[in-house]
């Protein structure tokens, strides 16, 4: 199976023409880039810790545009602990930088006799219409998913998807594929005609309440992601997606991106 990165030195990791997209097809789509980002953090824990500390939070601050090429990393703990610790990995095209991730990692303890959210389930796939972001977005990333979609109107939309592409040649987690399939959310339900409104995000934060339980087998397709999704922009060149991530079993995640609206 081909893939969205192919490792390429001790601190560097180079795209593919399959990371091609959305706003412009000479550029990466940012979506892969964060799943990365989440794999660089996960390895960096796993050279240095034999614990079982799991992501409870990522934040990315999307910082420019990138061609399709190589990204160097640089991975660092800012807040060491036993329990509970914040690990940053910045991702850089030659000299700039062009993200920021942060993770707070945290050992997990036995929480079932009070687990529960109020939160809706996603309706099944096969209750929604055939789905593809090519309707609306270039490049060839968005080609790698299939999908299915309802939509109540623009700006608001469920959908299920899933990608046939790696996120990177070497072993990675379902957690870092899954990231790397959030940054789409902002394009599932446009409120506006991308091609006459700019509305791109500037970061991508996760919050989780829960592990996802995806089943991972590297060189198959990923299992189904759920996006329950709502955009909104304001008046003075503001918006907002929000979107609560479903697995199987239900909503697992939520997820905020800030745009940038632009007509």
């Amino acid at each position: 199976m081909d893939s969205y990165f192919m490792r390429t030195g001790a601190h560097q990791y180079t795209a593919t023409q399959l990371t091609s997209g959305a706003w412009n097809v000479e550029e990466q789509h940012i979506s892969p880039t964060l799943g990365l980002a989440t794999h660089i953090i996960e390895s960096d824990r796993d050279a240095r810790r034999d614990d079982d500390l799991v992501i409870g939070s990522l934040k990315f601050d999307i910082l420019g545009v990138v061609p399709i090429g190589p990204y160097d990393f640089d991975v660092r703990v800012i807040r060491p602990g036993r329990t509970i610790e914040l690990v940053e990995a910045t991702l850089n095209h030659g000299e700039r930088t062009i993200v920021i991730a942060r993770a707070w990692l945290m050992k997990p303890g036995d929480s079932s006799s009070v687990a529960g959210t109020a939160l809706s389930h996603l309706p099944p796939r096969e209750h929604m219409e055939p789905y593809s972001p090519q309707i609306d977005w270039q490049g060839d990333y968005l080609k790698t998913f299939e999908g299915f979609r309802t939509q109540q109107e623009p700006g608001r939309a469920q959908v299920w998807q899933r990608t046939h592409t790696d996120l990177v040649d070497e072993p990675y987690s379902a957690l870092a594929r899954s990231a790397g399939m959030l940054d789409v959310a902002n394009g599932l339900s446009v409120r506006e005609d991308p091609t006459q409104v700019a509305f791109p995000n500037v970061d991508l934060d996760i919050h989780y309440f829960r592990v996802p339980d995806f089943s991972h087998q590297p060189g198959q397709p990923s299992d189904w992601q759920g996006y329950d999704v709502t955009v909104s922009f304001g008046d003075g060149g503001l918006g907002l997606t929000h979107t609560w991530v479903h697995d199987q079993h239900g909503p697992f995640a939520a997820v905020t991106q800030c745009l940038t609206v632009r007509p």
